[in-house]
């Protein structure tokens, strides 16, 4: 029996959301709705030159592990932190959360990572983001214990620009597959795609048995400007796809089942920081659960809809409280 549902492995990072217009955006040579990486120079100006800010642990992969864990799911984290105040703050943060993080902290090299989340009023955010020591996750870090004691793994697309990084993707996803579990990624950012589009092709052909990605993370994976010819491409490279679409719902595919999961109404869309993570957090525990998959569609749109209802990547409510509230 697996002592884990999920684990995850992603840069941890502690967020720093503050609202802005797009003269903000104009003015700092941003393109709006991307991740942009930037060193720590770069940041520091940037953030000098924000409005009030709220600072919150983070992550992409992290954000995941806390709306998996409030839907009830037992979670475990691996992810690079530095020996300082905002590392011992996103330890504490997880453990609060009921996510297990052993992941030793680094005494050397670059200061934990920091993500700066610009929201426009569209809602739309637009990240820079210091890596600082998650650029030092490398195979060494993944322990094939807790990958072997997880029923899932899951992989942060963010995490893939460093060529140690990568390794460490490999390693864990053969240690999962070693031990009969399920690998899982998320694609993360079409610019992520664009700059290891080769490397990420292989990974969801070779490792890959469940695939999250958006419409145009998708489109930037196979090169086309079609989102059909892109479904019809992932569909024999990976055994479960899960497609989101933002205001047309999102597509689960596997093999020859095709489930389209339709939006849920919401009066004002506020920050969609966070709205990935969160479906993969609702679709990867109805998966862990046994449900089927139309079911693990319908809990993932619940969670990312609570996501977009406010600023912030974390569910500012009990999730699993909230699906038996509104699914039953």
């Amino acid at each position: 029996m697996a002592e884990y549902d999920l684990v995850g492995i992603g840069n941890a990072l502690v967020d720093v959301l503050a609202p802005v217009d797009d003269l903000f955006l104009e003015g700092q040579g941003l393109d709006k709705g991307a991740m942009t990486l930037v060193d720590t120079d770069r940041a520091t100006a940037i953030y000098d030159k924000m409005p009030p800010a709220q600072e919150v642990s983070g992550g992409s992969c992290g954000n995941t592990m806390a709306g998996f864990a409030s839907l009830g799911g037992k979670g475990a984290f691996i992810g690079k932190v530095r020996d300082d105040q905002l590392g011992n703050v996103f330890r504490h943060d997880m453990q609060a959360i009921g996510v297990d993080f052993a992941t030793p902290a680094a005494s050397d090299g670059p200061a934990t990572g920091s993500c700066l989340v610009l929201i426009t009023p569209d809602a739309q955010r637009t990240m820079c983001t210091n890596l600082g020591a998650a650029t030092h996750l490398g195979p060494g870090d993944i322990d094939k214990n807790i990958i072997q004691a997880a029923k899932v793994v899951y992989m942060e697309g963010y995490l893939f620009d460093p060529p140690e990084a990568q390794e460490a993707f490999v390693e864990a996803a053969d240690a999962a597959h070693d031990a009969g579990r399920k690998v899982a990624l998320t694609l993360s950012d079409p610019f992520c795609v664009d700059r290891h589009r080769h490397a990420f092709q292989m990974l969801v052909q070779d490792h890959t048995d469940i695939l999250f990605g958006n419409e145009e993370e998708i489109k930037s994976l196979y090169q086309t400007d079609d989102f059909d010819r892109a479904l019809q491409h992932v569909r024999g490279h990976c055994e479960i796809a899960c497609l989101t679409r933002s205001s047309k719902g999102s597509v689960v595919l596997s093999g020859d089942e095709v489930h389209i999961i339709d939006p849920l109404p919401l009066d004002k869309v506020v920050d969609t920081t966070g709205a990935g993570d969160q479906y993969a957090a609702g679709f990867l525990y109805g998966y862990t659960q046994g449900m089927d998959l139309y079911r693990c569609g319908q809990i993932a749109t619940l969670t990312a809809t609570e996501i977009i209802s406010h600023v912030g990547a974390r569910p500012e409510v009990n999730l699993a409280e909230l699906v038996a509230r509104e699914l039953g």
